[in-house]
């Protein structure tokens, strides 16, 4: 399990996180909603390690993350940046294989099983045939989609994705956001990890009641509300933390969260 307890974070003295509790179950999607500015990249930034704590702690298999070396926290979590371009002078497939560096042998070179890797996850992001092309010759969503090979590619256990539907079309989006849902079920890339824990950021509150496991909402750096999507997603949940008026339109099944559109539609 992945737990945050009592985490706080602060910048320039001002609280930016504050008193956050969350549990994980491995072998879930949690979702991550909130307004702008409600801290749900910092959390995400937290988690990775990127940022220090003020208070509290993050735990992950009985190991305190904040702890962990750089190389040892590679190890066991993977990160899809918010829109973020890569070096334009890499190739695709050079730029996925950096995703296998903190498995490099004893020597510091890659092996024939990091490449099979980094080829598989091009192939089920659908980046394979740009594996010889150059970063700075891709659009946004291009490297969008190198971005989230890389990352499957390094075979972490913690799978945190910051907007990463961003840039994307729709069918991209549905065949990514359905590609991390078939690898949590499926035990990642290379199926030898029945337990991938996915945090995840994203804007489109019904992409989130699909693909989520788990929701939760900030609100000025704090955990409004969480629990499963048909129990978060409400509008009156979403209608005080968004502030703006919405209203919900039932789907067919009990098991799916209701779609959710602003109440002047």
């Amino acid at each position: 399990m992945l737990t945050m307890t009592n985490l706080s974070i602060r910048m320039g003295g001002k609280p930016i996180l504050k008193n956050i509790n969350i549990a994980v179950e491995e072998g879930t999607i949690l979702g991550v909603i909130g307004p702008n500015g409600a801290g749900k990249t910092t959390l995400l930034r937290a988690v990775s390690g990127t940022i220090p704590l003020a208070e509290g702690q993050i735990r992950f298999r009985d190991k305190d993350l904040t702890r962990l070396t750089v190389l040892e926290r590679a190890r066991l979590i993977a990160v899809v940046p918010q829109a973020r371009r890569l070096p334009g002078a890499f190739t695709c497939l050079e730029t996925v294989m950096m995703g296998r560096t903190p498995h490099l042998n004893w020597l510091g070179h890659f092996d024939e099983r990091d490449r099979k890797l980094a080829l598989e996850a091009m192939r089920q992001t659908g980046t394979l045939d740009m594996a010889a092309r150059r970063i700075g010759e891709l659009s946004g969503g291009e490297q969008q989609r190198v971005l989230l090979a890389r990352s499957l590619a390094q075979t972490a256990p913690i799978l945190l994705l910051d907007e990463p539907t961003t840039h994307l079309d729709l069918q991209y989006q549905l065949n990514l956001l359905g590609l991390v849902r078939d690898l949590v079920r499926n035990g990642g890339l290379d199926g030898k990890d029945p337990s991938l824990t996915v945090l995840m950021t994203l804007h489109d509150l019904n992409l989130v009641g699909h693909f989520a496991d788990q929701v939760a909402v900030m609100v000025h750096g704090e955990i409004e509300s969480t629990g499963s999507p048909q129990d978060v997603l409400t509008t009156d949940t979403l209608s005080s933390a968004f502030n703006v008026p919405l209203r919900s339109i039932p789907l067919d099944g009990l098991d799916k969260s209701p779609f959710i559109i602003p109440a002047n539609l």
